[in-house]
This record gives C-alpha cells, sequence and structure tokens, in this order.
C-alpha cells in the first residue's frame, strides 16, 4: 500500500479539505496588500521567487491536474469540456455580474462592460470606474482592481483546452506517456530559464490580442502549465508513484532549501507537487468528508477579493491584519456558500442531463 494508485481513494481522500485550505490561504495572503498594502507574506524570504498566495495557487493547479486527468481517461473530449465549463463559468459570470450591481448600488455607474469584458475567463477589465481607489491596494496600484483573483483562471483554461485535445486524440488512454512528455517539455523551459535568472524568471512574449482571451504570459502558463501536468501525469502512472514519508520528508527539505537558498522552481515545484498528493492520501480519515459534498473553494477564490476590497474601503483595516482577516472570513464563507448552493452546485447537476437528453433525441 505504498503508491498513489494503492493509497489514493477517489471516494475518500483529503483532496476537499486541501482545496479549501489553499482558498483560505489565498484570502489570508490578500490581506496584506488588501488591507495594509504591503506586498504579499513571503515574497522576502524566497528571494523574490515566490509569496504564499501564488504558491497556494501553485497547489490549485498540481489539484487540479491530478482530479481532471482521471476524468480524462473515462469520456471523450466533448463531455470533457462540457464539465469543465459548468466548473468554471457559472459561478464566474454570477460573480461578475453580482460586482456589477453591488457596484451600481453603492453609488457606482454600474458598468455591464465590466461583466462582457471578463465573460470569457481572461480579464481585460480590472476596475469598474473609481471603485475601490479609497482602499490601500487601490493607492498601492494607484487604480480600481475590483478582483484580482480572476488572474488564474485564463492559465487554467488553458490547461484545460490543451488536455481536452489530448482527450480528442485519445492520447491519455492510449498513449498516457504524451502527458509526462509535455511536462517534460515545459520543465526543460522552467530549467532553461534557471540558468539565465538563478531566482525569479522574467516572464515574457504572450498571446493576442485574441477576442477571446487577448494576453496571456506564454512563460508564465508554461510555469503553471507544469504544475497541471504534474498532476495529470501522477495520476495517469498512480502505480508508479510511491507515497512514503521519507521521501515527503525529503522533499519537504527540498521545497524549503529552495525557497531559502534559490532553485525553486526547478527543485521545488516537484517536490510541492509531491507533498500535494502525499497529503492527499495521508490526511486522517475524520477529515475526508471536508469539500466533499460542499466545495466552497472556488466560491472562497472568486469572491475573497471583492469582499476583502468592500470591508477595507468602509475601514475593516483600521484595527489592524487579525481583525481585518476576522471580518472578511464569514463574509466571505457567507458569499461562498450562497455561490455553491444557488448556483455552481445546481450548474453541476447538469453535467450528465444534457448528455442523456442527447441520447434520448437520438434515439
Amino acid at each position: 500500500m505504498t503508491t498513489l494508485r494503492a493509497r489514493y481513494d477517489p471516494r475518500a481522500n483529503g483532496l476537499g479539505l486541501l482545496r479549501l485550505t489553499l482558498a483560505l490561504t489565498v484570502l489570508v495572503a490578500q490581506a496584506w496588500p488588501l488591507g495594509l498594502g504591503e506586498p504579499n507574506p513571503g515574497h522576502g524570504l524566497t528571494r523574490g521567487q515566490t509569496d504564499l498566495g501564488t504558491l497556494a495557487v501553485d497547489g490549485f493547479f498540481v489539484l487540479s491536474g491530478f482530479l481532471v486527468a482521471a476524468s480524462a481517461r473515462r469520456g471523450g473530449a466533448l463531455r470533457f469540456a462540457w464539465h469543465r465549463f459548468l466548473r468554471i463559468f457559472p459561478g464566474l459570470w454570477v460573480c461578475l455580474a453580482a460586482t456589477a450591481l453591488a457596484a451600481a448600488v453603492s453609488g457606482h455607474a454600474g458598468d455591464l462592460g465590466f461583466v462582457r469584458a471578463n465573460l470569457a475567463g481572461s480579464v481585460h477589465q480590472w476596475g469598474i470606474g473609481t471603485m475601490f481607489l479609497d482602499t490601500p491596494y487601490g493607492r498601492l496600484v494607484q487604480g480600481s482592481v475590483v478582483n484580482g483573483s480572476l488572474w488564474s483562471l485564463v492559465y487554467e483554461l488553458l490547461c484545460y483546452c490543451g488536455l481536452t485535445v489530448l482527450i480528442a486524440a485519445g492520447l491519455p488512454r492510449r498513449a498516457p506517456w504524451a502527458v509526462p512528455l509535455f511536462a517534460g517539455v515545459a520543465y526543460a523551459v522552467i530549467v532553461l530559464d534557471a540558468v539565465r535568472s538563478p531566482t525569479t524568471p522574467q516572464y515574457r512574449g504572450g498571446l493576442g490580442p485574441f477576442p477571446v482571451w487577448g494576453y496571456v504570459d506564454l512563460q508564465l502558463a508554461c510555469y503553471l502549465g507544469f504544475l497541471f501536468l504534474l498532476g495529470a501525469s501522477a495520476q495517469l502512472y498512480a502505480g508508479h508513484v510511491y507515497l512514503k514519508w521519507p521521501i515527503a520528508l525529503g522533499a519537504g527539505l527540498v521545497l524549503a532549501g529552495s525557497l531559502v537558498y534559490g532553485g525553486f522552481f526547478v527543485l521545488g515545484y516537484p517536490a510541492f507537487a509531491y507533498l500535494m498528493l502525499y497529503a492527499a492520501c495521508t490526511v486522517p480519515p475524520r477529515l475526508h468528508a471536508v469539500g466533499r459534498e460542499h466545495d466552497y473553494s472556488y466560491g472562497i477564490y472568486i469572491y475573497a477579493f471583492p469582499v476583502q476590497q468592500a470591508v477595507a474601503h468602509f475601514g475593516g483595516a483600521a484595527w489592524g491584519l487579525v481583525p481585518y482577516v476576522a471580518l472578511c472570513l464569514p463574509l466571505v464563507l457567507l458569499v461562498a456558500a450562497a455561490s455553491w448552493h444557488l448556483v455552481e452546485r445546481p450548474a453541476l447537476a447538469l453535467k450528465h442531463r444534457v448528455f442523456e437528453w442527447h441520447l434520448t433525441l437520438a434515439r
């Protein structure tokens, strides 16, 4: 019982707890720039390589790749794309509409352009008029930023699109080795970057302008895509991934050393991915139920930024970091719960019904 395949139970695991923890970590990390106008914690300690919030986003990409790769082996490309669409867009669209409505109610001009500009999952418009210009973050960036967390969605969608193409070609089932092969190509880019810049890579190159997604940083897509492909490769080759505590201890030491001394992207990325999967399989059974039936992690991620901005706007950050987080947390959880129960879960209920209707009509 030492391999990932032997220890991972799709119905009883710690992935729900991990996703919830990562989403809450992003919320806490954002409290520094949004409430205090200071950088995310960890940026200085890691020689500018990463920070607490970015590390949490990295974890999302590893877990996402691991989860959706299982779906990639079960069905066709159309079904996979439809499932991914339902997981991302209904919640996103309601979030955008709710944000524009809140802007109108609070006395700012209601901006449907904000909704239209960001419908495709790539942020083309960060702010709404003068909204949140008076917050610590608004003063820091000297502009209106309503929901900065949405930056990562386009890269998640690019990963989904790439995997959809691989599914259409039948590779996850007939030639699963193609997935780690692409991961190796992405890793080669990361290694070459490390040779040129041992600490922080200088992101460059992009897609666009395109009518749908606009500018997308190709190098950043490569880095996040590598993490996604690591998770997917672990799913496809779960019988060859050994989960042992000495390996996990070594991975933890490698991760810590790369964060402090450099080499995080080359050494720390694989170590971090391993630790994510190890944690998913070693979480105590009594915690397996967390996030299994009610997954609030996505709602927390997409709503935390605007809620935290609103709390800062009304002076909620004036008493310091801890009271600020304490004020934001229940509000974000409330909105995330509403998003799950009223939007996300009903949308996900359509995952199979649409194909059942299609088969019924075909008969």
